[in-house]
């Protein structure tokens, strides 16, 4: 009886819980979510999703950005790209329209640091990003961490690879990237940490059409 009564208070205590963070979130954001009255759908979807997740305010205020512009962008006449870290999936839009939908890879955030001090770290963004530039076949200079991350010894001479971060790269922000499979020669295994990996025929297709410091990328 005892063990009945205590999960009927914990499940109790857990509708509570939902209740007041759905609350929170539209008594902290309702000035902001109230702009997009041209689309409650989507605002209502925001507000759901949001609520369901377990954020910090500072973690709560990112995510609501990135899908407000993202809302915002669906009445525009413009190409932009989305990335849903959720359903792992890439989208490149024009206005309202879905052209193309891929799988993303996401880079996993992560810590290293050399034995003479030198540290590097990368976290998972979210937000609304320009791409500041891209390129095809980049020549990358390997970084001492891709061997911290791989547990291997740092060569005394680091090489260039060409490709070595994938054939099409887009660079984002603060050395953020989305990319493509690296080719075999580079040591790098995956997505770049923080980062984002999408097939190469995906990217390929819709290439000609993303332009630096205009496309948008918006992560939720």
């Amino acid at each position: 009886m005892w063990l009945n009564l205590l999960l009927l208070i914990l499940g109790v205590a857990g509708l509570l819980y939902g209740r007041y963070h759905r609350e929170k979130v539209s008594r902290e954001f309702a000035s902001v979510l109230s702009q997009e009255q041209r689309t409650p759908a989507d605002t209502a979807k925001i507000k759901e999703e949001l609520a369901a997740m377990d954020l910090s305010r500072q973690e709560l205020s990112k995510e609501l950005d990135g899908r407000m512009q993202f809302v915002k962008s669906l009445k525009s006449e413009d190409f932009y790209l989305s990335i849903d870290t959720k359903v792992r999936k890439l989208r490149f839009f024009y206005g309202d329209t879905v052209l193309r939908e891929a799988d993303v890879t996401l880079g996993e955030s992560q810590s290293f640091k050399s034995d003479d001090g030198k540290s590097w770290t990368f976290v998972s963004v979210k937000g609304a990003f320009p791409i500041e530039g891209k390129a095809v076949d980049p020549n990358w200079k390997v970084p001492e961490w891709v061997y911290l991350m791989k547990k291997e010894p740092v060569p005394d001479s680091l090489p260039v690879v060409a490709g070595g971060l994938g054939k099409y790269v887009l660079f984002l922000p603060n050395g953020y990237v989305i990319h493509t499979p690296p080719v075999e020669a580079s040591p790098l295994d995956g997505a770049k940490p923080g980062s984002f990996m999408v097939p190469e025929a995906d990217l390929a297709a819709i290439w000609a059409r993303i332009q630096t410091s205009k496309t948008q990328v918006y992560v939720f």
